[in-house]
């Protein structure tokens, strides 16, 4: 079956890797197609562990001496991962980290993060060849998944020759459980070599026991994503706003009209508020910025602004890896991703700000959502009623006020993943 597989594999890339090289950068893309295939440059190979002050640590035996390969597919897996490879290079400060992922905005985000203390690569294609070329290259102590990036033969060739393979924050949407059932006598096959299951909660360790896990590897400790923290203060070209903002953060397709047709009307009866718009994708930047110029509002792009005061305009946050402390300058944060079938985007960084979050109604992707609804932490609402939900939250500071304290509250409350995760780490360094 791996065999299939591989060719499938392999058929797809032949058609896709032309476009998937032509459109990144000219300077990236040689970099790009050589770590995609496993390849790693000597002389840009230097370990980080070289780097290290030895003097200033305690004396390590060799067994000590280890490599832990993350991989982290984009974007969010990489937020929910930088508090965890953090506390790894803590407890084991001569470890080598390597971090991989699949999207360029995935290696922007990893390198602003924790390019001081990780190298950062992309992630060989699933082929043998590709993989054991990088597996020979990093010799890997420890692999460690985030979420559910079942590549079949990255797993069996890593299980294979001895390197535990974990799966941290482990989730399995309602739609990818769909699809992994059809072929359930495939994983079942490529799951016996995952060492541990990590998962976020009891629908998702359910979700993985029926698709073939062994029971006995699994655990559920909770979502990453509760212990994570902006890696800055809120950005100091937030104070040029006057009077009340709102952020749509990480938009998708069709979002964008949907909350600048509320806006629009918000602003007859709040006309010194301001929206943020950070599209999910920068290739879309130049699409939602001819979006906002037909609404004929006001507006700027972060990348532009100029210094001076400013109200009722809107900002297009046209920058990578700054949303998670830019909520930090909003009043209401409308979850992107949620007003479309994608499953929603990550409402825990606005309510590590205490502030008020507004849900479309598709967060499948975030099951924990429920409890802050039930209890007052957000707002479901559907596409229709956006307007009037946002306008009773705008003439109501209190009911604002206490939405944000609540999602503080719980956010607060589900903390501490990082340190179950560690808990089962320390059984394989």
């Amino acid at each position: 079956m791996y065999l299939i597989y591989s060719l499938i594999y392999l058929l797809f890339l032949f058609f896709l890797l032309p476009f998937e090289y032509l459109k990144r950068h000219r300077d990236l893309r040689r970099r790009w197609l050589k770590e995609r295939f496993g390849k790693h440059s000597a002389e840009v190979w230097k370990s980080r562990s070289a780097e290290v002050k030895t003097s200033e640590l305690p004396i390590f035996r060799a067994s000590e001496l280890k490599t832990v390969w993350i991989h982290a597919v984009s974007v969010g897996e990489v937020i929910a991962a930088v508090s965890l490879i953090r506390k790894i290079k803590e407890r084991h400060p001569t470890a080598e980290i390597i971090v991989s992922t699949v999207t360029d905005t995935g290696q922007k985000v990893a390198r602003e993060r924790i390019g001081d203390i990780a190298r950062i690569v992309y992630v060989p294609f699933d082929l043998p060849f590709a993989v054991n070329s990088a597996l020979k290259k990093f010799k890997p102590s420890l692999f460690i998944i985030m979420e559910t990036e079942l590549w079949p033969n990255a797993i069996r060739i890593l299980g294979g020759n001895g390197v535990p393979v974990l799966l941290m924050n482990g989730r399995i949407s309602g739609k990818s459980f769909s699809g992994y059932k059809k072929l359930r006598f495939f994983i079942k096959d490529v799951l016996k070599n995952v060492s541990i299951f990590c998962m976020q909660n009891e629908l998702y360790s359910e979700r993985i026991r029926e698709l073939g896990a062994e029971p006995d590897k699994i655990k559920t400790i909770g979502n990453l994503k509760f212990d994570t923290r902006p890696s800055s203060t809120v950005p100091e070209w937030t104070r040029i706003l006057q009077g009340t903002t709102m952020i749509a953060g990480s938009t998708h397709g069709t979002e964008e009209d949907i909350i600048l047709d509320a806006y629009v009307k918000l602003k007859s009866d709040f006309p010194m508020l301001n929206l943020i718009v950070a599209p999910r994708h920068p290739e879309r930047f130049k699409e939602v910025e001819e979006l906002i110029k037909k609404r004929g509002v006001k507006y700027f792009k972060r990348s532009e602004l100029a210094e001076g005061i400013m109200s009722g305009v809107v900002i297009l946050l046209d920058v990578i890896g700054e949303l998670a402390s830019v909520y930090g300058a909003c009043a209401i944060a409308v979850i992107g991703g949620s007003f479309i079938e994608h499953g929603g985007q990550n409402p825990l960084e606005p309510a590590y700000w205490s502030k008020a979050i507004v849900c479309g109604p598709h967060m499948e992707n975030f099951p924990f959502i429920d409890e802050f609804y039930k209890s007052g932490g957000a707002l479901r609402v559907e596409e229709g009623n956006l307007y009037q939900a946002l306008k009773d939250i705008l003439n109501s500071p209190e009911k604002m006020s206490a939405m944000g304290k609540t999602a503080k509250d719980l956010h607060d409350k589900n903390s501490g993943a990082v340190e179950r995760a560690m808990e089962e780490i320390k059984k394989y360094l």
